[in-house]
């Protein structure tokens, strides 16, 4: 996946949301959405009322960028989505959620997405035992996922520290002793983000 070179504190800005980019920094004052709520540019502070168009574009823009997807595979896993049965923004959203750089980030072993795809890129991770370096390894329900031995000690305290800032979802269980994770379930409509308006998203690739 392409790197993205822009501030993260921009596109949070630009979405009108926190999109939690920067790990600690934005649970702090020092978060941008504190300071300059508004969106980036000379014309930020004066907005126009939404098209139907924009507000589509914007709400599948902001999950893009909260998962750190570039456009070909957010699209992928939306027509996916749509052969599902069931609710097409509910089948999107548990496989965003499925992510092994979400997990990793869920069940607090990074502080961020970008810090859990870092870490899944240099190998730090087993999924049932073996090595797994893709962060868009789609996790399944019982899988355990673990630091491997080698990366404990170094990886531990960061970990902990990540941890304890964060709460466990109730579809994840872990095991900070052995920095063992586990897929127990899958997340109910009630556990997803309710900042995401999911519709507006199935709408957009519906057009």
């Amino acid at each position: 996946m392409g790197r993205h070179t822009e501030a993260k504190c921009k596109l949070c800005r630009r979405e009108s949301t926190k999109l939690f980019l920067k790990g600690d920094r934005c649970y702090s004052a020092r978060c941008a959405m504190n300071r300059r709520a508004n969106p980036p540019g000379q014309h930020g502070k004066f907005r126009r009322r939404p098209t139907i168009f924009s507000r589509h574009l914007r709400e599948k823009q902001k999950v893009k960028r909260m998962y750190g997807i570039r456009e070909s595979q957010f699209r992928g896993y939306v027509e996916t989505a749509k052969k599902w049965k069931g609710v097409t923004g509910e089948a999107l959203l548990r496989t965003l959620e499925s992510r092994m750089d979400n997990i990793v980030y869920r069940a607090g072993f990074a502080s961020s997405r970008d810090q859990a795809r870092q870490l899944i890129n240099h190998g730090h991770f087993l999924v049932n035992g073996r090595h797994t370096n893709v962060p868009s390894y789609l996790v399944q329900e019982g899988d355990m996922i673990e630091v491997k031995p080698e990366s404990k000690d170094h990886l531990r305290e960061g970990i902990k520290a990540a941890a304890d800032r964060r709460a466990l979802p109730g579809w994840l269980s872990r095991d900070l002793e052995t920095l063992r994770l586990q897929l127990t379930g899958q997340p109910t409509p009630e556990e997803m983000d309710r900042s995401i308006e999911v519709n507006l998203i199935v709408e957009f690739y519906s057009r």
